[in-house]
């Protein structure tokens, strides 16, 4: 009995006949657009979907390995990690204090082939600054006349963007971004420490504290929420820090709320100490900005491999408090109290 053949289903209008053809190049090209901008957990998911995304996925997730700063700062900082299997730390970086975002996630382009750095929206100093500044109009030999000015000041002062002397003025000390190499090392108990990666002399500029600015409602809004998120996910950690600025009359002190948590800089990795580490910290005001900085300055000369701490403050709870938001601490000294500093914010 001859076979009779079925008629060919007629196909619509938009199938194969009008899809064009996609080749590996033109997928890779539009995968190095789009997968930057993902989250690790988004990323993750993506590298499921086929070969193709996995071997892409994997190359944007070495390339975060490799840098931290996104190419923002002069030099990179790798992450290093012998513990487990996490490669890096997911947050956005900006190396300057910002206003609050709004944002939940905020995305940054981070691990794509060219440089990440123009597509940054964080690479402007945008607080604090006016056009108030010195009278120096340039810099001659290594010499700027307003570090006569800051000469025994409690705050140290520094050339802002309203002076008439330029980027190469000795007193623009903390502007030029890290200068000294800087690795962020995972430790077991620790999590994530920056630590040198080469020597660095006592009083050096290591970095800024850089992270959002909070208003103290906001802070404590944030904390709050913290709080809870660090009750249920045990690798959670926030970067949220309050610095009081005591005024001269001694009657009231100027609250800075910095949280970096979700959008901050290498300076989020560094860890606390009890007998006050390997840093010191300063208060420095640019020209013209309303609102200081919190730098950090090498306290002793610094040996590669070394990590780098600080004090985060001498708050902590008494026996009669609650412990619920107590924080073990880690640092090792040998006048280690037990306990992170805490305080409500």
């Amino acid at each position: 009995m001859e076979k009779q053949s079925l008629p060919k289903k007629p196909r619509r209008l938009g199938e194969s006949q009008l899809t064009l053809p996609v080749t590996d190049n033109q997928f890779l090209r539009c995968a190095d657009l789009i997968l930057p901008w993902l989250n690790a957990p988004e990323l993750a998911a993506v590298s499921l979907t086929c070969k193709a995304s996995s071997f892409i996925s994997r190359s944007i997730t070495l390339r975060r390995s490799l840098d931290a700063a996104r190419s923002l700062e002069n030099l990179p900082v790798p992450f290093l990690n012998a513990v487990d299997s996490k490669r890096y730390a997911d947050f956005a970086y900006t190396p300057f204090q910002i206003p609050a975002s709004s944002s939940p996630q905020p995305r940054q382009r981070w691990g794509g082939g060219a440089s990440d750095a123009p597509a940054s929206q964080f690479e402007m100093n945008v607080v604090g600054e006016s056009m108030c500044g010195c009278e120096c109009e340039r810099c001659e030999e290594g010499y700027c006349q307003c570090l006569a000015l800051a000469a025994g000041a409690e705050i140290v002062n520094e050339c802002g963007s309203g002076c008439g002397c330029g980027s190469d003025c000795p007193n623009r000390v903390t502007q030029k971004g890290v200068l000294v190499r800087l690795k962020i090392v995972r430790d077991e108990k620790k999590g994530w420490c920056l630590c040198s990666d080469q020597l660095i002399k006592k009083d050096q500029f290591i970095c800024e504290y850089a992270g959002e600015l909070l208003t103290t409602a906001e802070a404590r809004r944030r904390q709050t929420i913290y709080d809870k998120l660090r009750s249920t996910q045990q690798s959670f950690s926030s970067a949220l820090l309050v610095i009081r600025e005591h005024l001269p009359s001694g009657q009231a002190c100027l609250r800075i709320n910095i949280d970096a948590t979700r959008i901050g800089n290498v300076a989020r990795f560094i860890n606390h100490s009890c007998d006050g580490g390997n840093l010191s910290t300063v208060l420095l005001r640019s020209s013209g900005a309303l609102l200081p900085r919190l730098c950090f300055f090498a306290a002793r000369d610094i040996a590669a491999g070394e990590e780098l701490s600080f004090s985060y403050g001498d708050v902590r709870l008494t026996p009669g408090e609650s412990a619920e938001n107590k924080l073990n601490c880690s640092c090792g000294s040998s006048c280690c109290f037990g306990t992170l500093p805490c305080e409500n914010t």
